[in-house]
């Protein structure tokens, strides 16, 4: 009974971690990346719903790159859209973007 105690409690915590860590890695992208130029921050990522931002970033995040690649004003973010970087953590920043939308109900603790 133990091992089977132990082995459920210990199934729970891999599928929760990386579903956490995803967004912590997001909210760190979205503060080193964007805040640049969206300065007003976490209130930027809750101006659209959950819907707008998964619609952004289908497609490893393909919309939201070329929003900013045709942009003249997002100059400076241009080298990140084109690199493999952007690509790699897009994941992470759409759990981010994601849970903290306007219709998510939730608020981020701190940068």
């Amino acid at each position: 009974m133990k091992k089977y105690l132990f082995i459920v409690m210990f199934s729970c915590f891999f599928v929760n971690a990386p579903i956490n860590a995803a967004i912590y890695k997001g909210q760190k992208v979205f503060t080193k990346v964007c805040i640049k130029c969206h300065d007003s921050g976490q209130s930027y990522v809750a101006k659209k719903t959950i819907y707008q931002w998964k619609k952004l970033m289908r497609k490893k995040g393909k919309p939201l790159k070329e929003i900013h690649l045709k942009d003249k004003k997002a100059k400076r973010a241009w080298k990140y859209f084109a690199s493999s970087s952007y690509t790699k953590k897009t994941r992470h920043l759409k759990d981010f973007l994601v849970e903290y939308a306007k219709d998510s109900g939730n608020v981020p603790a701190c940068n």
